[in-house]
């Protein structure tokens, strides 16, 4: 019997994947609880114009990302922080700091796509990647100076 799986199985697929399964299985199990569809030519035809869609979605997706990040990339962002002796910052610049300064550039990021190992503690010059899509990383160039 071939089925479409409409959810992920364990040790039986992913979402979307046509399998040929056992009739009981699929009978008893798969399709009585929603986890599996037959695998007829209407419900085939349906899956694959889905995956279109979608593909196009995320190409979308994507090509807006990838022009944010040249914007981004083109930045060069400047945090002045009081600073002690040999040069160490009094408190410490964060991710939430770096999303406030992006705001005031007019780039709405969320906190969680800034991807700083550790708070910024010295001066000098750091580059900051920004995870803006699964595969769209952008360099974000900060000067932290003193004040």
């Amino acid at each position: 019997m071939k089925v479409i799986l409409q959810q992920e199985v364990p040790n039986v697929g992913k979402t979307g994947d046509v399998l040929d399964v056992s009739d009981g299985f699929g009978r008893n199990y798969l399709i009585p609880q929603g986890k599996a569809l037959l695998a007829s030519t209407k419900n085939v035809k349906e899956l694959e114009h889905k995956k279109r869609l979608v593909g196009q979605k995320l190409k979308l997706e994507k090509e807006g990302a990838l022009s944010l990040a040249s914007k981004i990339e083109g930045l060069s962002c400047t945090i002045t922080r009081k600073v002690g002796e040999q040069e160490k910052l009094f408190g410490s610049v964060t991710s939430n700091d770096i999303q406030d300064l992006l705001a005031k550039e007019g780039f709405k990021i969320e906190k969680s796509a800034i991807n700083l190992a550790e708070p910024i503690k010295s001066l000098g010059v750091f580059t900051v990647p920004i995870k803006l899509h699964q595969e769209v990383i952008a360099n974000l160039k900060i000067w932290v100076v003193e004040e």
